[in-house]
């Protein structure tokens, strides 16, 4: 096979996978972020402390992931079918990988969250802050660094899982190296395919970590009371109460 016969199936299929990564990480960061800070709120000493919540919520993530991401597109066939009325191409392939997502990138955010200094919680807490403004103001702000290094490998593992719904007629590169390197014996096509993948997450990887750094060192500030004017707190009265007296 010539370049002038590759570059299309390859411009195609580069495409074909940037569109399928692209919408599984944002559900997959839609549905994951609030699961994982759930996790964390549930949890035994939690601001919302529900123990048999955390636990149904934790063992169905944890089955989830359990499950290799080609037996559980096999598994969602129906349910795929159901939302794009097909069970192969690009939009029916976003389906598993955004399912297959979201419980990934939600045990991430709750190693993210439970990173930040318990004492930044309290401390707003005794400002009079409630769940919300708590997971507003300091928790998701606090370990959002963390968060998009989370965010980076949820990208890199949704690149290897899409190679992976090429076997089974989704598109992309794994598509490409499937259908043509392995079943057609085109060796050279499947390399230029492997090194693409390579090159791509090599990039994406790079530019998560350069964020990730980016971040971590504009909110390195030497202590806890810099942090807490995340949280506006109005005057006390009794101040202006006691100059008008």
């Amino acid at each position: 096979m010539t370049w002038s016969e590759m570059q299309p199936l390859l411009e195609q299929a580069c495409w074909d996978t940037l569109y399928m990564v692209g919408w599984s990480t944002l559900i997959a960061v839609v549905g994951g972020l609030p699961l994982g800070v759930l996790l964390v709120l549930t949890d035994r000493g939690g601001l919302l402390q529900n123990v048999v919540a955390n636990k149904v919520i934790g063992q169905v993530v944890n089955v989830t992931r359990s499950l290799p991401f080609i037996i559980l597109m096999v598994a969602l066939m129906t349910f795929t079918r159901w939302i794009t009325g097909t069970t192969i191409g690009v939009e029916a392939a976003i389906v598993p990988l955004a399912i297959g997502a979201i419980p990934f990138f939600a045990r991430l955010v709750e190693t993210s969250v439970r990173e930040v200094d318990h004492g930044l919680v309290e401390a707003v807490q005794a400002m009079g802050g409630n769940t919300w403004t708590i997971v507003r103001k300091v928790l998701v702000p606090e370990s959002l660094a963390s968060l998009i290094s989370g965010t980076t490998t949820t990208i890199v593992a949704l690149i290897g899982y899409s190679a992976m719904a090429g076997t089974v007629g989704a598109g992309g590169l794994g598509d490409i190296a499937i259908r043509y390197g392995y079943q057609r014996f085109e060796t050279e096509l499947m390399w230029i395919t492997v090194a693409i993948l390579a090159v791509v997450i090599s990039l994406i990887q790079f530019a998560g970590d350069y964020a990730a750094r980016g971040l971590h060192r504009r909110s390195g500030r030497s202590g806890p009371a810099p942090k807490l004017r995340l949280l506006k707190v109005k005057e006390p009265a009794t101040a202006d109460t006691g100059k008008a007296a």
